[in-house]
């Protein structure tokens, strides 16, 4: 059976404020109205955490907009909500983040084969000059491409 991935929402600030080491899939506990406004395409994620508490691991600060059509029953936009992973996955998540300068933040939420996931990363944080580095090598590597497809069209 091929995956058919639907991504909803991206976090690019977090690859660029922090060095993702490790990476997990989460499913999400969520309501009705929430996954409505999901399949809308509607979530933003760049202000969201993850913590772990009581051996569960818990999302917050994502924000699913109400869902436009929903009545009395929708959901509060910025409540937070249940990730699913395994036993030894929290428990690994629970141990990185107890050492200093580590963190969980959520890289993007997408749709999986129907499901709502979440792809979380734990996290250390750059530096400023660590960022001005990557903003560097990625105008290098840009720029490199911009030569080379120059050369390609000269040399034709």
């Amino acid at each position: 059976m091929a995956e058919d991935i639907k991504v909803i929402a991206n976090n690019r600030a977090a690859r660029h404020d922090f060095f993702i080491d490790d990476t997990y899939e989460a499913g999400i506990v969520l309501r009705g109205t929430e996954v409505k406004s999901l399949r809308q395409g509607r979530a933003t994620i760049g202000d969201g955490y993850v913590y772990v508490d009581g051996g569960e691991a818990w999302a917050e600060n994502l924000h699913i907009p109400e869902y436009s059509q929903g009545t009395w029953t929708n959901h509060a936009p910025r409540r937070k909500r249940k990730l699913l992973l395994h036993a030894h996955e929290i428990d690994e998540l629970l141990h990185k983040t107890r050492e200093k300068g580590f963190t969980i933040v959520p890289l993007r939420m997408y749709f999986l084969n129907g499901r709502a996931k979440l792809e979380i990363g734990i996290a250390r944080g750059k530096k400023l000059h660590d960022k001005r580095q990557a903003l560097r090598e990625k105008q290098d590597k840009r720029e490199a491409e911009r030569a080379f497809g120059t050369q390609r069209r000269v040399n034709r």
